[in-house]
């Protein structure tokens, strides 16, 4: 492992306009021998990734705004400064549900090479193509499986917190 400093200034955001997503890698796997990946991400309103899974686990802690997050078909509302732990292989997927773009700081354990693989899925949303077969041809050699379209920003009533679950 070697010291890594990350400033907002040096940072060039990769920008995936199909599904309203900015995002910068703050600590890439090689400053970390690979243990963990640490993102910043912004998302457009009504944006979220398609719901997918993949053998990281993922800790989002919510910086501005408001998010519906979907894990393994469990429904619940995220707001700034709360974080949500996503075992890897947990079907999962988010929206921003606000009228503003939303931000997140995203961990990703191990660490895989997050600036590679959302260029590359940039490139397949940029194409004519991109339905779940063409997704998954992509997502197989990095062990992701997408599972569907992105979850909808319906709203939900109470939310799980504190590591609550809800019922099904």
């Amino acid at each position: 492992m070697q010291f890594f400093r990350s400033t907002k200034g040096e940072i060039s955001p990769l920008t995936i306009p199909a599904i309203g997503l900015e995002l910068a890698v703050r600590l890439p796997p090689t400053a970390t021998d690979h243990i963990l990946t640490v993102l910043e991400t912004v998302n457009a309103p009504g944006f979220g990734p398609p719901l997918h899974r993949h053998h990281e686990t993922e800790v989002f802690r919510v910086l501005e705004g408001r998010y519906l997050f979907e894990v393994d078909g469990q429904r619940f509302e995220a707001s700034a400064g709360d974080v949500i732990n996503v075992p890897g292989g947990a079907a999962h997927g988010f929206v921003n549900i606000t009228d503003q773009p939303a931000r997140q700081l995203v961990i990703m354990l191990p660490g895989m090479d997050a600036q590679r693989f959302f260029f590359e899925l940039g490139q397949v949303f940029a194409s004519e193509r991109h339905d779940r077969d063409t997704l998954n041809a992509f997502g197989k050699p990095w062990g992701v499986e997408f599972l569907g379209p992105p979850i909808s920003g319906v709203s939900v009533g109470n939310s799980p917190s504190h590591g609550e679950a809800r019922d099904s």
